[in-house]
């Protein structure tokens, strides 16, 4: 392990955004690794935001930790959605953040109890929806 912790908003906020309580009535949370200690929200996107949203707002050339609730329709046609976890760690970002991140990820997954689906991306392909992540997603429908 990193030594790294995460923030108490963490948990907190997350139980909220899990049953979409307001203010947490939310699409997504942006995590960052502050100061190389914490993990914290940077960012969070409004219920009407896409998933194209989130990933813009995903740095190009650095890492953070995504968590997004995508809704989608099953095989057989259902709506539903599913909270999935990103890791994003692109190959561009430099060696020690990319370890960091990394390394700290556990303890992130920790306290977002329940989130089943975890996607590690580390370019813009396994980020794609149609062809990286719905096909994940679709698994646990």
């Amino acid at each position: 392990s990193t030594g790294v912790s995460v923030d108490d908003e963490v948990a907190s906020t997350f139980q909220k955004f899990k049953l979409q309580q307001e203010p947490y009535k939310l699409r997504y949370f942006i995590y960052q690794i502050k100061d190389k200690k914490t993990i914290v929200i940077e960012k969070q996107g409004e219920r009407n935001k896409t998933y194209d949203d989130f990933v813009g707002e995903l740095p190009e050339n650095d890492c953070r930790y995504g968590l997004i609730d995508i809704e989608f329709e099953t095989d057989d046609g259902r709506p539903t959605s599913k909270l999935v976890f990103i890791s994003w760690n692109p190959d561009t970002a430099s060696v020690r953040p990319k370890m960091l991140y990394s390394g700290s990820k556990e303890a992130l997954k920790a306290a977002l109890v329940g989130v089943g689906i975890h996607i590690n991306a580390t370019d813009h392909s396994e980020l794609d929806y149609e062809t990286a992540v719905l096909p994940v997603v679709k698994k646990f429908a």
